[in-house]
C-alpha cells in the first residue's frame, strides 16, 4: 500500500478549494481517503492566514511512515519547512535542440570566435 500525499478538489465551478489528505496511491482523486491533513485555497490571496492550513504534526508522521507527497504538495511543505525544497528539472528533455541544431550552434560559435580573433590581429599589425 503506498500512501500518497495529495490534493482532493472541492468547491464550486471555477471556485476551487482543496483538502490535503493522505491516499493510497490507486484510490480516485476526490475519493476515498486515510486521513484530511490540511486545506488549500488558491482564490484567497498569498499573504493571506488561511491559504493553506496545515496539520504539521500528522504530515511529519506520515511522511516518516513513508507518505510521498505530489510534486505542488512537495513544493508547499518545502515552503511550510516541513521538507527539503522541491527541485524543478532545469529544462525538459522534450524542448532541448536536437543534435542538428547543436552542432550548426557549435560551427557558428567557432566561426565567430575565429572572426574575433582576425579582428584582433589586424589593428595589433597595422
Amino acid at each position: 500500500m503506498s500512501l500518497r500525499i495529495r490534493l482532493a478538489r472541492g468547491g464550486a465551478k471555477k471556485r476551487p478549494f482543496y483538502r490535503i489528505v493522505v491516499a493510497e496511491a490507486t484510490s480516485p482523486r476526490d475519493g476515498r481517503f486515510v486521513e484530511k491533513v490540511g486545506t488549500y485555497n488558491p482564490m484567497l490571496p498569498k499573504d493571506h492566514a488561511d491559504r493553506i492550513v496545515l496539520k504539521t504534526e500528522r504530515i511529519q508522521h506520515w511522511l516518516s511512515v513513508g507518505a510521498r507527497p505530489t510534486d505542488r504538495l512537495h513544493k508547499m511543505l518545502g515552503q511550510a519547512g516541513l521538507m527539503e525544497p522541491f527541485k524543478y528539472n532545469e529544462q525538459p528533455k522534450k524542448s532541448a535542440p536536437g543534435k542538428k541544431r547543436a552542432e550548426r550552434e557549435a560551427e557558428a560559435a567557432a566561426k565567430a570566435a575565429e572572426a574575433a580573433a582576425k579582428a584582433a590581429e589586424a589593428p595589433a599589425e597595422g
